[in-house]
Formats: C-alpha cells, structure tokens, sequence
C-alpha cells in the first residue's frame, strides 16, 4: 500500500522566540536609525521574519523545516494498481494529537510505502523534528532503509522524479497541472495558510491540504501512465474518479 500525503504547516513561533532568546538581536537585523528592540516588543510576524534571515533555506528565504508546526495532515491509501481505498486526515491547535494520530494511521500496513511531492527535504524532515519536540516514537517503517534510500521505489519523491534527483530545476505543482490541463491550487494558496490558522479556519487549511494531495495522487498517476506502468483504459478511468474529488474539493469553498 502507497500512503500519499502532504503537511500543512505554519512558523512556531514559540520555538522561534526562544532562539532570539538565546541568540540576541544584533543592530544589523533592525531598521538603521531606531532603537533596537527588546524580545518583548517584537510581534509574532517580527520573531518570523528575524527567524526568516536568519535561518532560511538557501536563497528562497523559506523557513527551515525545524521551525515549522503541523496544523494539518491529510494522507489517501492507495493500492500496488493506483486504486484509491481510504483518506485519512487531521487538522487543528494541537499538534501532539495530530501526529499520534498520523503514526497511529502509518501502522495500519506494517510495510507501507510513501509517495509525496518534495517530502524528502520538507514534510517528512518536518515528521521528525516535530516527532523530537514532543519526544515521540515515530513509525519503524519510516526509519527503514526502504524509505531513507534516496533511490528506493518505496518512497516516491515526485520531485525527484521530474529532476532526475536534482539533475535540473524542479516545477512547482501547480505548474503540473498547467502542464496536464488541470487546474491546482484553487482551493488557496501555501502562504495563506498562516493567515487562515491565525482565523482558526481548519477546514479551510484541511481542504487545501486535501487538495495538494490529489493533485500529487493525479500528477503520479500521469507519470505512471507515461512510463508504461498503468493501460490506458485503467489510468482513464482512476484519473477520472480522482478528478471528480478534485473539483468536488475546489467548491467547497468557492
């Protein structure tokens, strides 16, 4: 069994806090000319933003994957022949929760494999971090050797799949879906969710996670085709049922 999932996330920016604590705000990373502020005087957005420059991935300035907390996780079981069987899902303040239940869902299928759309250097290093601050025990699956192999068809990286494992620049999904004729991300976008978690809007944010994770499900179904793994009359009729949960997803809140 595949489990295709997808995280959604937003700064915490507790941890963020207790960083700037321990490592002070220097007179470079403030405004030339104003009085250099106290931890105490900076807003949650300041603390991000610091936190941002300070420890951003590369050039992209996004916040590296240890500073972010789960808010919601939506997962689609999906058999060795691509047919979907179960969506699990989770949203909500309490991450602790939200992840004893991913890693309880994860033991349903003892030799469960994964496919994610550039999970390797977000979502699942963001499992573990968060796994470590609440000082849980994760899966032994996702430790396995099957799943850390780069190369291995047990964890699919669609990402690496169109880089040829960092060989070119990779696409965005969204851009896929131009690509195939299929509209992604109407649901919202991944820098609103902040803003919806600080309107408490969980089904907002669930759906747009719902979203992401049928479109990785359609674009690996595409790819599946492409490569000759899928017949065409299988891959038309699993491609049309997937669409139809999509649109059924983009009007919820339209």
């Amino acid at each position: 069994m595949f489990f295709i999932f997808d995280l959604e996330t937003v700064p915490d920016v507790l941890l963020i806090r207790s960083m700037l604590e321990q490592e002070p705000l220097k007179p470079d990373e403030w405004i030339e000319g104003e009085m250099l502020p106290t931890l105490e005087d900076l807003s949650d957005q300041d603390c991000i933003d610091l936190a941002t420059k300070r420890v951003g991935r590369g050039t992209s300035g996004f916040l590296h994957p240890m500073f972010h907390k789960i808010v919601s996780w939506v997962g689609l079981w999906v058999d060795a022949k691509g047919q979907p069987k179960q969506k699990e899902a989770w949203s909500g303040e309490n991450e602790k929760e939200g992840l004893i239940t991913l890693f309880q869902e994860l033991l349903t299928y003892k030799d469960f494999n994964l496919i994610h759309y550039n999970g390797r250097s977000f979502d699942l290093p963001v499992i573990e971090y968060r796994a470590l601050r609440f000082n849980l025990q994760m899966p032994p699956r996702l430790s396995h050797r099957e799943i850390k192999y780069r190369f291995s068809g047990n964890n699919v990286d669609l990402v690496d799949e169109f880089t040829n494992y960092g060989a070119s620049s990779w696409p965005k999904l969204k851009h896929l879906g131009m690509l195939i004729n299929i509209p992604f991300k109407q649901v919202s976008e991944g820098n609103l969710v902040y803003e919806k978690y600080l309107l408490s809007d969980f089904n907002i944010i669930e759906n747009y996670c719902y979203e992401d994770v049928v479109a990785t499900y359609i674009i690996w179904l595409h790819l599946e085709f492409t490569r000759s793994n899928i017949k065409e009359k299988e891959f038309k009729n699993l491609k049309s049922r997937a669409l139809n949960k999509l649109f059924d997803i983009q009007k919820i809140n339209k």
